[in-house]
């Protein structure tokens, strides 16, 4: 889809020529300063009872009189924040696409003056709205006909919005190709489709990807990504993915992506109900992937790794048992008391590979444990890290992104559940701050580096009539790796 800036104002919205206009109002009343025919049509619509202002009001008109524009709909965004407008917008496209409309025009009116946050905001919203998965499904219903976007703007916003535009295209193309990734089921995004998909993203936007398989994996003695792969047909790649935009001696910001691209459970094998959601449990890879693709698009002066270890879970009979003890990469031992809780062991691995990146700090994405999801839902990611500094970088690029996290603790008695008497460590902790245990046994990899772990249980897909997966945290990441831009 096309954005772009129109410069105008909201006294004049009825001369502008466009298939469908949409007005996104603020406040208790009518905006100052609105068209005159836009506000009649809106205070008739109040009077009848059709339109009330209150934050997801929605009214749709056709042909209104002294209108240029064919469609008219009217939504009412709360404050107007970027936050409100993206959801105004959402749902405003989500009712057009499937007309005949091509054009869609923008204006809001009646809250602060718009900039840059709200040029991203729009965009994302737009294209969330017309995403459509059709990889597995060709007989879905046709694509959206809209083509082109504009947001009416002054001329003095105009810069900074079309900025926010420019930056909101490369976020949402990453979410997009994230959401992608995830929503393909298990046959048709293995860990060799991954390193595939990743390969062609290198050719594409100027990456350099390197894809490690199971010999390689077995000369780093990475033992314990290696347990949890041994039980599946198909094999396990490690994927390093390299954006070089910043300067030769930077150093680089890494993201760690969990990509267990199907997950059983292993030998402690999961209930049947639901389970075809644990195609899902790459998200984290997914979320990697479309980082680095908007990093790239975006050409950020930046340097950034990504890190994907891949593997299918399942409980073959060569798969890994309760109570075996394997050793990971840096020689730490590990008691499996849960084939389940696989993601750490794949993770504790990369986190000690990226070790020789001597990275400026290192995030893992991970839809790591259900205890997340009971602690926060679905609306927060989770967040641990002992670096404060790191901490609030990320808790500031999640609100900025609309894509928000939440921080957890990471007291040292947390750690006490993961003591084993057969290994340096459990890989589970019991049931109690199940999220908080998981990261503390990641923590125990990480004393060289500069830290954080996300949480993405709860937040990486949606179930029931919304199944599909959410492309987050592509846009919290996005603007934490661009905020350490040069």
């Amino acid at each position: 889809m096309d954005f772009k800036t129109h410069v105008g104002s909201a006294s004049a919205l009825s001369t502008l020529a466009a298939d469908a206009l949409l007005v996104v109002v603020a406040g208790d009343r009518a905006p100052a300063g609105l068209d005159k025919a836009l506000a009649s049509a809106l205070d008739a619509a109040v009077t009848a009872g059709d339109f009330q202002y209150k934050a997801g009001q929605a009214l749709y008109a056709y042909r209104v009189a002294g209108v240029k524009a064919a469609r008219v709909m009217f939504v009412h965004a709360g404050d107007a924040s970027p936050k409100m407008l993206r959801k105004a917008v959402g749902g405003a496209v989500g009712a057009i696409k499937s007309g005949g409309a091509q054009h869609l025009l923008v204006a809001v009116c009646g809250g602060a003056e718009i900039g840059a946050a709200d040029g991203e905001s729009l965009v994302l919203a737009a294209e969330e709205a017309v995403y459509l998965y059709r990889h597995t499904k060709p007989s879905a219903a046709a694509a959206s006909k809209l083509k082109s976007v504009s947001l009416v703007v002054g001329k003095a916003q105009q810069a900074a919005v079309a900025e926010g535009m420019k930056c909101g295209e490369a976020i949402a193309a990453g979410v997009t190709a994230a959401r992608e990734l995830a929503n393909r089921p298990g046959n048709h995004c293995t860990p060799s489709d991954l390193a595939d998909h990743a390969k062609k993203l290198g050719k594409t936007h100027g990456l350099k990807v390197e894809v490690l398989d199971r010999s390689d994996c077995e000369k780093l003695g990475m033992g314990s990504f290696l347990a949890v792969a041994q039980g599946s047909h198909e094999p396990p790649k490690f994927i390093v993915a390299r954006w070089n935009g910043g300067a030769k001696g930077d150093a680089p910001i890494v993201l760690v992506g969990k990509g267990v691209t199907f997950d059983t459970g292993g030998v402690s094998i999961k209930l049947a109900a639901e389970m075809d959601e644990m195609k899902f449990d790459m998200g984290g890879a997914a979320s990697v992937l479309g980082t680095l693709r908007a990093v790239a698009q975006l050409k950020a002066k930046v340097n950034l790794i990504g890190v994907i270890p891949a593997t299918e879970n399942m409980p073959d009979g060569k798969a890994v048992k309760p109570g075996d003890v394997v050793t990971s990469m840096s020689g730490q031992t590990i008691e499996i008391l849960n084939t389940d809780a696989e993601g750490r062991l794949i993770l504790c691995d990369a986190l000690t590979y990226v070790q020789r990146f001597k990275p400026a700090a290192v995030v893992d994405i991970a839809t790591l444990t259900g205890a997340c999801v009971i602690a926060l839902g679905h609306h927060r990611s989770g967040l641990f890290s002992a670096d404060d500094k790191l901490a609030a970088e990320l808790l500031a690029a999640g609100e900025a992104a609309i894509d928000p996290a939440w921080r957890m603790p990471l007291d040292d008695e947390y750690d006490e559940p993961l003591k084993s008497h057969f290994a340096d460590m459990g890989n589970v902790g019991g049931r109690a701050g199940g999220a908080i245990t998981a990261a503390m046994f990641l923590k125990r990899f990480t004393s060289k580096l500069c830290w954080a772990h996300l949480d993405i249980a709860g937040t990486a897909w949606k179930s029931g009539a919304a199944k599909g997966a959410t492309g987050r945290p592509v846009g919290l990441l996005t603007h934490f790796v661009l905020a350490r831009a040069r």
